[in-house]
C-alpha cells in the first residue's frame, strides 16, 4: 500500500504531464522491457527538466505565488499539455466537441495546478539523478531517475516518458513505484464519464469544483 508522502511525490512529479492525441497500443512498461537502446538526448533533457522543477519546488523566496507563477511557465515548456489533455479524455477524445473541449482544456489545466499547489509545501532539497534510459521506438523514450536527498526518508524511483528528438523533447507520462500518472487519470476520467451515461460534461463540471485532485470515478 502506498504510503501518503508516496501518493504526493506521484502527484508533484505527475503533474510533470499535467497542468498525451493518438492512442498507445502498449503499455509503457511492456514496450519498455522489449526496448535495448539508451537515447542520450532525452535523458540530458529529463537531467536538466528535473533539475529546474526541483528548483522551482526549493525557491524559498517570493512565497508560493511566486512558485506556482514560475511552475505554470515551466509546465508549458517541459511537458506536451495538448497531447496529454486529449490522452486523459481516453476514448472520448473522438466524441468531445470542440465546445467541450475548450471547456474541458481549462478545468484539466487548473485541476491539475491545484493538484501542485495542494502539494508545493512538501518538497526541500531534493534532487534528481539520471539513471539510464529505455527507447520504446525513435522519439519515444522512458528516462529512469532516482530522487532522494531533502525531506526524503529513502530515494524514489521515477520514470519519465518523453516523446521527441534532438533538442526537442516533452514528457507525456510520470511514473512512481509502477504507477503510470496519465495512464492512471486516464482510466479515472473514462470511468467517471462512462458512470455518467457518457456525459462529458458531468467529468467538465466534477473537475471544475474539485480542488484536491482526486477524482472517484469507479
Amino acid at each position: 500500500m502506498m504510503s501518503i508522502r508516496t501518493i504526493r511525490l506521484l502527484r508533484a512529479a505527475g503533474l510533470l504531464a499535467i497542468a498525451l492525441a493518438g492512442p498507445i497500443t502498449a503499455t509503457p512498461a511492456q514496450a519498455q522491457q522489449a526496448g535495448r537502446a539508451r537515447d542520450a538526448g532525452a535523458e540530458q533533457f529529463v537531467d536538466a527538466s528535473a533539475r529546474r522543477v526541483l528548483a522551482v519546488l526549493n525557491k524559498t523566496q517570493g512565497g508560493d505565488a511566486a512558485k506556482r507563477a514560475a511552475f505554470r511557465t515551466l509546465i508549458d515548456e517541459v511537458v506536451d499539455v495538448p497531447k496529454l489533455t486529449r490522452f486523459v479524455l481516453g476514448k472520448y477524445a473522438r466524441t468531445i466537441t470542440p465546445e467541450q473541449y475548450q471547456r474541458f482544456a481549462v478545468v484539466f489545466r487548473d485541476y491539475a495546478e491545484g493538484v501542485y499547489q495542494s502539494r508545493i509545501d512538501d518538497y526541500h532539497g531534493e534532487r534528481a539523478v539520471v539513471n539510464g534510459s529505455v527507447v520504446r521506438k525513435p522519439g519515444d523514450v522512458i528516462v529512469s531517475t532516482t530522487l532522494g536527498g531533502g525531506s526524503l526518508q529513502r530515494p524514489t524511483e521515477l520514470q519519465w516518458r518523453v516523446l521527441g528528438s534532438g533538442n526537442s523533447w516533452r514528457v507525456v507520462d510520470v511514473q512512481v513505484k509502477g504507477i503510470w500518472l496519465a495512464i492512471t487519470q486516464q482510466q479515472d476520467f473514462v470511468s467517471t464519464i462512462d458512470n455518467a451515461g457518457g456525459n462529458i460534461n458531468v467529468l467538465i463540471a466534477q473537475l471544475a469544483r474539485d480542488k484536491n485532485g482526486t477524482i472517484h470515478g469507479r
